[in-house]
């Protein structure tokens, strides 16, 4: 199958969306399937507002409906809601092509957390969008339902997985030492921006260290209000892996992401992790046993910690990417049945 993807998230960024299309295609291809993925890197670009590390296509209204009918696609998967989603969607639309979508980020809460505008305006923009789409794929359960509470249709599941043959324990455990860092390391990895709610954990009173692994808007201001964090910068392969190796616990202080790819990617790793009971890490932890979820971050950092480092090992080898491409499939698949 000749498939096209078409995202305002894709390289160069960093992200749990990037890196999801990124595992996704390649499956893909590894099945004999044709993938194209059409990101801004093939467009001129702006800086997003508020957030200038992600790049905002300008010049896609002529070139990019150009660049589907050059890719003449059998199924059509919008993977986000910027500029280039909007354009992808209107191009479906005026030909009579079907496509699918995905919710892969809290919009309206993160708008909320930037600029107050109410979650329910930035809901019935979303329930527009994605409203036209044959099947509308999320990753878990609870943001199934929030989507169906907030009048979504056509929803269906596409999970995630973690490789466990890149993301796994340190061979030895004097390999994770190599940060010098004063026990328990406590870590967070992800984007440094005021919707990962990072203050809050940075704000708590714990021993040992805190270790941030990541860029973004907020980096310079958290730096400063907390100098006694470790701030690392972005980290990506072997030397992402080892950071995720070094950790004591995995502290993942976001209430709006809607799964959490770096809550396996820990795991995988053999480090326990301690969230807030929202959606994402209520869909990925099983809580008491991998991970801690609490109201209160420091008691479920402080439980968490006890937790077996093998236990977590072995929970996300239950997650593989074979599964979730499966599933992004079979909703392809329902898309093309439709279109016939």
């Amino acid at each position: 199958m000749n498939i096209l993807i078409v995202s305002d998230a894709w390289l160069p960024q960093i992200n749990g969306v990037v890196r999801t299309l990124q595992r996704t295609s390649m499956e893909l291809r590894q099945r004999g399937h044709t993938v194209d993925v059409i990101g801004p890197d093939r467009f001129r670009t702006i800086p997003c507002p508020t957030y200038p590390e992600i790049r905002l296509a300008i010049n896609a209204f002529w070139k990019l409906p150009a660049l589907i009918k050059e890719a003449s696609p059998d199924a059509v998967h919008i993977a986000t809601e910027g500029p280039l989603g909007q354009i992808c969607r209107r191009y479906c639309l005026k030909n009579s092509i079907p496509f699918t979508t995905s919710y892969h980020t809290q919009f309206p809460e993160y708008v909320h957390a930037r600029c107050r505008l109410p979650v329910s305006f930035s809901y019935r923009f979303l329930r527009r969008f994605h409203g036209a789409a044959q099947t509308v794929m999320v990753a878990t359960p609870s943001m199934q339902e929030s989507l169906e509470r907030w009048g979504f249709t056509g929803i269906a599941r596409w999970s995630r997985g973690v490789d466990t043959e890149i993301f796994k324990p340190a061979d030895d455990d004097t390999d994770r030492d190599f940060l010098n860092l004063p026990r328990p390391i406590h870590l967070y990895v992800g984007r440094v921006a005021v919707e990962k709610n990072i203050r809050q954990f940075l704000k708590l009173d714990l021993p040992g260290s805190k270790l941030v692994v990541g860029d973004g808007p907020q980096l310079s201001a958290l730096k400063a209000e907390f100098p006694e964090a470790v701030f690392v910068g972005a980290k990506t392969g072997e030397n992402l892996v080892r950071h995720y190796q070094a950790a004591d616990v995995f502290v993942f202080p976001s209430r709006t992401d809607t799964f959490g790819l770096v809550l396996l990617e820990a795991l995988a790793c053999g480090v326990p992790v301690a969230a807030y009971p929202v959606p994402g890490p209520i869909d990925v932890i099983d809580n008491g046993q991998v991970g801690v979820l609490s109201e209160d971050l420091a008691v479920a950092v402080e439980a968490a910690a006890m937790l077996s480092r093998q236990a977590c090992r072995e929970f996300a080898l239950t997650y593989s990417w074979d599964r979730a491409v499966d599933q992004f499939l079979s909703n392809l698949s329902v898309t093309r049945q439709t279109a016939a």
